[in-house]
């Protein structure tokens, strides 16, 4: 073999598209990853990943421990924006998956990357190091600055699929609790802290039925107690 001799991985997808015919060119076609009848041109002198809308240096949660997925281990949160009126303001929201532990973050009007970062990590500093292990977020803009975020907190960021809230269930079923005290139309920079505080305490002061019973606070201040 003539090592010296190499080709690309763009000249065999070209002569799989161009040269083949009829039945030939279904059939290879067919073996390759994504079945595309035509070839399509990659755009040059743009970035790939903002072409795509993608943020950078992401973890998937595919990435993520098994520990996470069956909620075995506590210290692993869900969270996401809700934006208020005509989409210009939002309250951030970061539950625990064990104890449906959560914490509302005022944000108001000021729902950009960095403002996002500073405030998802002021609101963990009065959280225990053991009860603060991973966040599982969706592909919102507002989590750009994950890495940094990580830096800061010592918490990795996993990310969620696009379309695909069910992989962040315990944040989309508390976020129908939230919108009990706060609707749709709510204007977020007109929310007193002391409201958003008041309505988290209510939440953490709620029976669950997938608690047995129990009420956030106790499940999370029980798990404090113990420093797990």
């Amino acid at each position: 073999m003539d090592m010296s001799m190499q080709i690309s991985h763009e000249s065999i997808y070209q002569y799989l598209y161009i040269l083949p015919r009829g039945e030939l060119k279904r059939t290879l076609t067919e073996a390759l990853r994504q079945e595309y009848k035509y070839r399509h041109q990659r755009k040059k002198g743009i970035n790939a990943e903002e072409t795509r809308g993608k943020i950078a240096n992401m973890l998937s949660i595919e990435e993520r421990p098994a520990e996470i997925a069956d909620r075995t281990v506590p210290g692993h949160w869900e969270g996401d924006l809700i934006l208020g009126k005509y989409q210009r303001s939002a309250l951030g929201t970061l539950v625990e998956r064990t104890t449906r532990y959560t914490i509302l973050v005022p944000l108001g009007a000021q729902k950009d990357a960095v403002s996002v970062r500073h405030a998802y990590a002021a609101a963990f500093q009065s959280i225990p190091a053991e009860l603060k292990k991973s966040l599982t977020y969706d592909q919102g803009k507002e989590m750009s600055e994950h890495q940094q975020f990580t830096i800061d907190t010592d918490i990795k960021v996993y990310f969620a699929h696009p379309g695909s809230p069910w992989e962040r269930g315990t944040n989309k079923n508390t976020y129908g609790l939230i919108r009990q005290y706060f609707p749709k139309d709510t204007d977020f920079s007109t929310v007193s802290l002391e409201q958003i505080k008041e309505a988290q305490r209510s939440l953490n002061d709620r029976p669950r039925a997938v608690l047995d019973y129990l009420k956030p606070d106790e499940v999370f201040n029980y798990l404090v107690a113990l420093k797990v």
